[in-house]
């Protein structure tokens, strides 16, 4: 990733809520070619309702979302055809199918998603609702990343997963940045988010009051972590 690509995914000025209440406001950030960004901050603090926002799933309150350069007040499916992938916080895996058709579903090739992830080829013919948690996190990763999406946006991938699944799933996403994808990650869990991201931001309360380096975030984690991810937010 140089610092000289132009931003795939930019935010200018993002105001977003519910029932036109904003619960974000003024958030600027962007994501470039080859890199993870990683949006830190306590629950509540508004990372779920940017992530929701910048995928086209909420309308902006106020601000400005840019696809590629341009001004986009796209829907979510045009998103997603236009080159964005979605992990969204809720595994999105339908139960009563069975992997191989969950793939099928998606918007890449069934076989490319196994080459991510080869853990899945075994459970091909299993029923998705029958699966573990981490392995329908790995199946929703698979199916995102298998479109070779210009930009990913995963949204808490670690949730109730034991630290083998998710260092694997925090790998995967790492490869795809390194193939070229850019990639917004929104974790509570800052260590294990900031040993593969590029650079990072801190939401608290519905807006940005830190950001800069993953490594630089990585050796003051712990002022971080006092300062900004200690208690709830109330946006």
């Amino acid at each position: 990733m140089s610092a000289e690509e132009p931003p795939v995914l930019q935010a200018k000025n993002l105001c977003a809520g519910y029932r036109r209440v904003p619960c974000v406001r003024d958030v600027d950030l962007d994501v470039r070619p080859g890199e993870i960004v990683v949006v830190l901050g306590p629950n509540g603090a508004g990372k779920t309702t940017t992530l929701l926002t910048l995928s086209g799933a909420l309308p902006a309150l106020g601000g400005e979302i840019r696809w590629r350069g341009e001004p986009t007040t796209a829907a979510l499916h045009h998103r997603v055809r236009g080159g964005l992938g979605v992990v969204p916080e809720e595994r999105s895996v339908i139960s009563r199918l069975s992997v191989r058709d969950n793939l099928r579903i998606g918007p890449g090739p069934v076989e490319r998603a196994l080459e991510l992830f080869p853990e899945l080829e075994r459970l091909l013919g299993r029923r998705a609702g029958l699966l573990s948690g981490g392995e329908q996190q790995m199946l929703s990763t698979a199916r995102a990343l298998a479109a070779e999406p210009a930009v990913l946006l995963a949204d808490e991938l670690s949730l109730g997963l034991a630290p083998k699944i998710v260092a694997r799933l925090m790998r995967a996403l790492r490869e795809a940045a390194d193939r070229g994808a850019g990639v917004l990650l929104v974790e509570q869990h800052a260590r294990q988010a900031l040993a593969v991201a590029d650079r990072a931001c801190v939401l608290r309360r519905g807006r940005v009051v830190w950001s800069g380096p993953a490594e630089e975030a990585t050796r003051d984690i712990r002022r971080i972590e006092g300062a900004y991810l200690g208690g709830a937010a109330a946006a």
